[in-house]
């Protein structure tokens, strides 16, 4: 799972705050998600499959890691 990188195109999500602390995701790849820090921009990725990607996602948005 080493996706050649070199074309990708990023993109911070729209919820990011402009804070720092932002990961950049790049779409377009069959089967899996690429994930950045967002202030290192020519360092390491993380690929994860599409699907855990999707389902991580998923959980953010149902609030499953809020901090109570």
């Amino acid at each position: 799972m080493n996706p050649d990188l070199s074309n990708a195109r990023w993109r911070k999500s729209t919820y990011s705050g402009g804070g720092g602390q932002c990961v950049e995701v790049a779409d377009g790849f069959t089967s899996v998600t690429p994930v950045r820090d967002s202030k290192d921009p020519s360092g390491p990725a993380l690929v994860f499959p599409s699907a855990a990607w999707q389902s991580f996602i998923t959980a953010i948005r149902a609030g499953e890691f809020d901090v109570r």
